[in-house]
């Protein structure tokens, strides 16, 4: 009963279809008796068709993509309350769509073709190629990431330098939430183009702790890794058993580098969080001990 309810169409989305509808046929209506409510001497008559036009054409795309996401949801079993790549990706062409007809629209208010501004090598053309060509980059790689299956809405990544849960593809950029609770908002462009690690594509999820040891303020690695497995017995259920690893990463003067790294049996981040927290805990306050 609760995924039928769930599934049901909310009262503000009928609302905004209703609007949308009732908002189309009387521009239509407009736009089909205009010539003969206005004088065609009118000097803004022109005017009024290309904004009765964008109308026209906004509310019509707009409802088109409603309509396919009202049939997707059904056919996934995805809430209204809920979004994915999919319905993430008709929101961002709808935008695109709109942003590209606005442009065209405004020039058509000002008696200049597109198609004859962006075939000539004007000035103009040239500026606004290089003023809106990020911005435009930003939305087509928000389109193609949508509907991809590297990325999707609720998985764990690291994109470039950053790490963190995808909570949003919108138009121009990827939000991230971080282990800080800090939302980053990225370029969709730089998104696209940088190395990324899906860590929810994995049956499990490798934690790694780097630290320093100053040379002789330990007795073996074995020794220490035993420790550490200690502590942390009291997640023995979430982590793999045959996951424990602390290995040195490099070796200097008066000090190792170690790495110490388990698995959990599944990604839960509140959970890598207390885990990680309090071996990080130990191994500051075990060095911290040992170097007074």
């Amino acid at each position: 009963m609760s995924k039928l309810s769930n599934l049901r169409i909310p009262g503000r989305y009928l609302l905004k279809l209703l609007v949308e509808l009732v908002i189309l046929c009387v521009a239509f209506f407009f736009a089909s008796n205009i010539d003969e409510w206005l004088p065609k001497e009118w000097v803004f008559a022109s005017t009024v068709k290309i904004i009765l036009h964008f109308i026209i054409v906004s509310m019509g795309f707009s409802l088109l993509l409603r309509f396919l996401a009202i049939g997707y949801r059904r056919r996934k079993q995805l809430p209204f309350a809920k979004k994915d790549n999919v319905t993430v990706g008709l929101t961002n062409i709808f935008m695109m769509f709109i942003f590209i007809y606005a442009l065209v629209s405004v020039l058509g208010l000002f008696g200049i073709q597109f198609k004859e501004m962006f075939t000539s090598l004007s000035i103009v053309a040239a500026a606004i190629a290089i003023i809106s060509k990020d911005f435009v980059a930003d939305i087509i790689s928000g389109i193609l990431i949508s509907f991809s299956n590297e990325i999707k809405i609720g998985d764990h990544v690291k994109i470039g330098g950053q790490s963190g849960k995808v909570i949003d593809i919108n138009i121009s950029k990827t939000a991230l939430l971080n282990d800080d609770d800090d939302i980053i908002f990225m370029p969709n462009n730089k998104v696209f183009g940088a190395e990324t690690i899906n860590y929810s594509t994995k049956p499990f999820k490798k934690t790694s702790i780097d630290f320093e040891v100053a040379k002789g303020e330990y007795t073996t690695i074995e020794e220490m890794e035993k420790v550490l497995i200690q502590l942390l017995s009291e997640f023995e259920n979430d982590i793999e058993s045959y996951s424990y690893d602390l290995r040195v990463v490099s070796i200097h003067k008066d000090y190792l580098v170690l790495k110490f790294q388990y698995q959990l049996n599944e990604f839960n981040r509140r959970l890598e969080r207390s885990i990680r927290q309090k071996a990080v805990r130990y191994i500051v306050a075990n060095i911290s001990k040992k170097a007074d």
